[in-house]
């Protein structure tokens, strides 16, 4: 039976070709959304990787063994081990793919938005550069010191995938804040301070227990200490974040502002709570996936606060509606 043309037009897989080869700024933002997507899960299935023993489950790099691509049997690697991590590597392929159909959108945009291919470029690259510390991870047999920048990588490519997904559905005029600066400034030493969260757990990481391997090398740093460190700092961010909620209903933020901030308050104690059991319960192997997965949501909590607070309108358009002089405390 042929196909008919409304058939055709309703094809998903056409609809994806169109969004990559004829893109509107709604399909780019989609594809932005889903380089969001895919480089948070990617932390995840790194996570898993690590919490498996699976680290090692490929010795070399970028073949899985010396001799070969694809996992094999092995009497030093365990067959699960090294579909565990083989497959992680796989993932990268589609993180890559996501990349690259975002920067061809970018590019193929009409009217041409040059800021936009330069954010979109960086979802390619980071990959690649992601792909060349993970090779190094694994040539160094898992030493922290190139775990945490593998981590905190994949944060920045976050972060760049976010703020494309943001620019995607906004015009290029000048940023307007819909939050009073004090407002902002707040905002923005929450960002700094969660980047330290996450910097400081990555030391956690390293001076525990779950290093990926067996024979990996642990961080000199006494974990009672070094944990209290990164706690202290989850403390602030809560402090912080309480602070900018009185701050957003006391100044009158608007509804889509205040909404973020609540949701990353939300985020925040979910992610402290099982932080504080897993301590407490010696640190078990789903709690800390489960802190993995929520560090990422943390960190995509609090660009969404980050970025409620303004506008950026078409060139041209009317300015959007100033915000409210703060009120007395």
């Amino acid at each position: 039976m042929a196909v008919t043309t409304s058939e055709n037009k309703t094809s998903p897989l056409l609809k994806a070709r169109d969004a990559v080869w004829n893109p509107t700024p709604g399909s780019l933002r989609f594809l932005a959304l889903l380089g969001v997507i895919t480089n948070a899960g990617i932390v995840v299935t790194g996570g898993a990787v690590r919490l498996t023993k699976s680290g090692l489950g490929c010795p070399t790099w970028p073949k899985c063994t010396g001799d070969s691509l694809l996992p094999h049997s092995s009497p030093e690697h365990s067959p699960v081990n090294m579909a565990i991590e083989f497959g992680n590597r796989t993932l990268t392929f589609l993180v890559l793919a996501v990349g690259i159909a975002v920067y061809v959108a970018a590019r193929r945009l009409s009217p041409n938005r040059p800021e936009l291919t330069r954010l979109a470029v960086w979802q390619p690259v980071g990959v690649i550069l992601q792909a060349g510390v993970g090779g190094l991870t694994v040539l160094t047999k898992l030493h922290p010191t190139m775990v945490s920048p593998h981590y905190l990588l994949s944060i920045a490519l976050i972060f760049v995938a976010f703020l494309l997904y943001v620019r995607a559905g906004e015009g290029d005029g000048p940023v307007e804040r819909l939050v009073e600066p004090l407002v902002h400034r707040l905002t923005l030493a929450l960002v700094w301070v969660v980047v330290a969260v996450l910097a400081a757990g990555t030391l956690v990481t390293g001076s525990g227990p779950h290093a990926g391997d067996a024979e990996s090398t642990r961080l000199p740093f006494p974990i009672v200490e070094i944990t209290r460190i990164h706690s202290l700092l989850a403390w602030a961010t809560v402090a912080l974040s309480v602070a900018l909620l009185v701050l957003h209903r006391r100044t009158g933020a608007p509804a889509k502002v205040r909404r973020a901030g609540l949701i990353l308050l939300g985020a925040i104690l979910l992610q402290g709570v099982i932080g504080y059991v897993q301590y407490f319960l010696g640190v078990p192997e789903v709690l800390v996936g489960l802190h993995v997965l929520g560090s990422t949501l943390l960190w995509i909590a609090v660009l969404n606060v980050l970025y409620a607070g303004r506008v950026r309108p078409v060139a041209g358009a009317p300015a959007a509606v100033p915000a409210p002089a703060v009120q007395k405390l």
